[in-house]
C-alpha cells in the first residue's frame, strides 16, 4: 500500500477524458475495468518486491471514487499536468520522504507482464548512475513485417527506439528506426531485425524526475512533430537505459485507444489468460 518509506513507487497516471475512447480507464475488458486490470498487475509486482508500492494518480473524481470502492491506492493530482510523467511527479512532490525509483505504468496497457516491470527494477539496482529506464522488444523479421504493415494504416501508432552499444537510447520515433535500405540484404545478414519496439513504461530516479519537470520542453514533444515526452530527457543530455525484454511467448498489442483495441485485448486474454495470475 501507499507508504512514506517505500523505495519503489509504481504510479499509474489515469485520466478520464480520451478523444478516441472517453472514460476508457473504467471501461470493462472481459468483465473487469481496465484500470483495475493494470492495478492488479502492479500489485503482483509489489507482492514479490520488498519496499514496493503502487498507486493510481488521477485528477478525476470518478476515477478517485472507483479506486476507493475497489480498495486501490489512489491520490488526487492537479488537473493541469501536461503528461503522465508530470502527473507522476505531482503524485509524490509533497511527500516528505520520496521513493528512490518511480515507475510510470501506463493505465491503458492491461497486457503489460509483471516481469517487464520487474526487469526495470532489477536494472536500476545494478545501475545506480543511470537517470531513466525503459523497456523494449527486439522485433523478429515477422514482427518487423507486421509493424510495417500496421504503419501503412496508422503511421503514428507504436514507437521504436535506436540504441548505442551499451543499450542507451539514441532516439525514439514514431517512424520505424533504423531505416532499412535493403530489407532483403538485412534479412540475409541478420537473424532478427535491427528494430526495437519501445514499450511505454518508464522508471525514473527521483532526481531525474525532479529535473524533468523543470527542464524546457523539447520540440520533439510537440504533437505536430513526434509527440514523445521522453525526448525531453535526451534533448537535455540525460541518459535513458533501454532494457531488453520479451513477452515469454505471450501475445500482446499496443495500448487501448479504440473499441477495436478492446476486442483485440479480450481475445488475447481469452487465449493467454490474465497477467495478474502470472508467477514471474
Amino acid at each position: 500500500m501507499f507508504s512514506q518509506e517505500s523505495l519503489v513507487s509504481i504510479i499509474i497516471p489515469s485520466r478520464y477524458q480520451s478523444t478516441r475512447l472517453p472514460g476508457k480507464p473504467l471501461i470493462k475488458i472481459a468483465g473487469v475495468e481496465m484500470l483495475k486490470r493494470v492495478a492488479n498487475i502492479a500489485g503482483v509486482v509489489c507482492g514479490g518486491c520488498v519496499g514496493c508500492e503502487y498507486i493510481v494518480a488521477t485528477d478525476d473524481e470518478r476515477i478517485l471514487n472507483f479506486c476507493k470502492s475497489e480498495s486501490i491506492p489512489v491520490v488526487l493530482t492537479r488537473s493541469d499536468c501536461a503528461s503522465g510523467t508530470e502527473r507522476c511527479w505531482d503524485a509524490i512532490a509533497s511527500r516528505e520522504i520520496k521513493p528512490q525509483l518511480i515507475i510510470n505504468m501506463q493505465g491503458d496497457n492491461p497486457l503489460c507482464p509483471p516481469h517487464v516491470i520487474q526487469a526495470l527494477i532489477d536494472c536500476w539496482r545494478g545501475n545506480s548512475d543511470v537517470d531513466v529506464f525503459t523497456p523494449s522488444v527486439q522485433l523478429s523479421w515477422e514482427e518487423f513485417d507486421k509493424i510495417i504493415e500496421t504503419k501503412k494504416a496508422t503511421p503514428y501508432s507504436g514507437t521504436t527506439v535506436l540504441v548505442d552499444n551499451n543499450d542507451f537510447a539514441l532516439a525514439f520515433s514514431k517512424a520505424v528506426i533504423p531505416a532499412i535500405r535493403d530489407v532483403g540484404g538485412a534479412r540475409r545478414l541478420l537473424s532478427v531485425s535491427p528494430v526495437r519496439r519501445h514499450i511505454g513504461i518508464y522508471a525514473y530516479t527521483v532526481d531525474a524526475l525532479w529535473r524533468y519537470v523543470d527542464l524546457p520542453r523539447s520540440d520533439y514533444e510537440l504533437g505536430c512533430v513526434e509527440g514523445l515526452e521522453q525526448m525531453r530527457f535526451l534533448a537535455n543530455g540525460m541518459r535513458v537505459k533501454v532494457v531488453p525484454v520479451d513477452y515469454r511467448g505471450r501475445r500482446t498489442t499496443s495500448g487501448v485507444d479504440s473499441p477495436e483495441d478492446i476486442a483485440r485485448v479480450e481475445e488475447i486474454i481469452a487465449s493467454n489468460g490474465d497477467l495478474y495470475t502470472e508467477n514471474f
